[in-house]
């Protein structure tokens, strides 16, 4: 007997929702590994073309520090140079896992409240059934 469309829907939108939870999972866990602390949370989000990864009070105890003196300003700087040198580790990543390719990437980290948000665009769009598709993850997970 085959599958009805809504068994097969449910099928495509939990292993959606596996592929972010992964997502999510491996962004936190290079996070870990370049910052030597990973975000408390994060969750992925897929909108068509687009890939937006949210992490959340991911930043370490020095850049803490350095926002009391007042140096946004350097601890914003750091992050994008690091970023920047990750970019290929980064892209490989989420090309590997999506099976898609990523025209540009962006970073931007956040203060007040502790956000960083990257962002992917794809060469393609998955379809309607995959818009607005979300799921957590976590740094330990492998």
């Amino acid at each position: 007997m085959a599958d009805s469309s809504g068994e097969r829907e449910e099928a495509g939108v939990e292993r959606e929702r596996s592929l972010l939870s992964r997502l999510s999972s491996r962004m936190a866990g290079i996070q870990k590994a370049a910052f030597g602390k990973g975000p408390i949370s994060t969750k992925s989000y897929m909108f068509d073309d687009m890939l937006l990864i949210v992490m959340r009070e991911g930043l370490t105890q020095a850049e803490r520090t350095m926002l009391d003196f007042g140096r946004q300003d350097l601890v914003r700087e750091f992050r994008q140079q690091l970023e920047n040198e990750m970019t290929r580790r980064i892209v490989d990543m989420i090309e590997e896992l999506t099976e898609r390719t990523v025209l540009t990437y962006q970073s931007q980290v956040m203060f007040d409240p502790d956000v960083v948000v990257e962002m992917f665009v794809f060469d393609d769009t998955l379809g309607a059934h995959f818009t607005a598709a979300e799921a957590h993850g976590y740094a330990d997970e492998k």
